[in-house]
């Protein structure tokens, strides 16, 4: 059994995540082998549109399998997380761009790298189990694989909320902060992308699309605006002290669990992409952090804590209370020659 299988069915190109026991985590040769299914998809006319889903019923996509790259940094390799993370984010690339219809079905839970390969096609799928989040900053990175702009394009300051404190979307939130598109029941899936392997029409999503539940996080989007609209991470959590409310002291709880210097590029990378009309320059943001991450940031702590030790008791640089605004200048400054390329 292989990690990945990619196949012509019908009219449609299919990609299927075979990982279930690993959450269908995303490793760097599945990247690879999906970035070749869309070079040679893209100009074959006998595939009408992509249909990408998962094995399992826990995960459609749970992240990216970082082992590897802990263990590299950890002995002085930055290379290989470098090279992993540009070769994605140009795969990422690829599939925001694809010239056909790309339907992605999104159970459970779809995280970080699984958001790169899920949430960028035109008819992203969910059903009850949705739980869509951008983690990163709990392990020392930040939103990427396109995250910051897809936050970026979420309703007032509800990209700054999410990629700060990492807030699972249920159905209804996904729709809304725009991770996905189409609400239908899991047990439809099945003969829905059944009927998509036979026609190739991509408007038979719309037909079985059917109102989401209410999400939980929209009913709370005018204490974020009020939080969040702070120009720094400083003057987030300023905001959120001032406030004896619930939703104040629950979400200061969850940024002190997190790293300051994530979180403070982050609220810059979000802010960045709210301009961009296209994906390649907020991936090309996202790799500054990320390339800089292994060496002068706070990825090996964070994935230290998260997932070698499990004591999640990360010894972060930096306080919540004094963000580093010149270490945040520092890993988002241009690359020069190391720059992503989508070549």
């Amino acid at each position: 059994m292989t990690d990945i299988h990619i196949r012509t069915v019908g009219q449609t190109g299919r990609i299927t995540l075979t990982r279930p026991k690993a959450l269908n985590a995303l490793s760097y040769q599945m990247c690879l082998e999906i970035e070749k299914a869309l070079d040679g998809w893209a100009e074959d006319d006998a595939v009408k549109m992509l249909v990408i889903d998962a094995e399992g019923d826990r995960a459609f996509c749970a992240g990216g399998d970082i082992q590897e790259m802990y263990d590299t940094a950890k002995a002085g390799n930055y290379d290989y997380g470098r090279t992993f993370w540009r070769d994605e984010y140009r795969m990422n690339a690829k599939m925001f761009e694809f010239p056909k219809p790309v339907a992605s079905f999104l159970q459970g839970f779809t995280m970080g790298g699984g958001v790169g390969v899920g949430c960028h096609g035109s008819h992203r799928v969910v059903g009850d189990t949705c739980q869509i989040s951008m983690p990163e900053v709990a392990i020392g990175l930040i939103p990427d694989v396109g995250g910051t702009y897809i936050l970026g394009k979420s309703p007032d300051h509800l990209g700054e909320y999410l990629g700060l404190t990492a807030a699972r979307l249920d159905a209804g939130d996904a729709i809304f902060a725009g991770f996905a598109d189409y609400y239908i029941p899991e047990t439809d899936w099945p003969a829905l992308i059944a009927q998509l392997e036979e026609t190739g029409d991509h408007s038979l999503i719309d037909a079985a699309a059917t109102p989401a539940p209410d999400g939980k996080i929209a009913s709370h989007l005018s204490a974020i605006n009020a939080h969040f609209a702070g120009s720094t991470l400083l003057d987030i959590v300023n905001s959120l002290k001032s406030d004896e409310s619930e939703f104040a002291s629950k979400t200061l709880k969850t940024l002190g669990r997190n790293s300051p210097l994530s979180m403070a590029c982050t609220v810059e990378l979000v802010r960045r992409a709210r301009a961009f009309q296209s994906i390649r320059p907020a991936l090309e943001q996202e790799f500054r952090f990320t390339y800089r991450s292994g060496e002068h940031g706070e990825f090996i702590e964070g994935i230290r804590a998260a997932i070698i030790d499990k004591d999640r008791s990360p010894q972060w640089q930096h306080g919540l209370d004094e963000p580093p605004l010149a270490m945040v200048t520092k890993m988002l400054m241009p690359l020069g020659a190391d720059k992503l390329n989508f070549d």
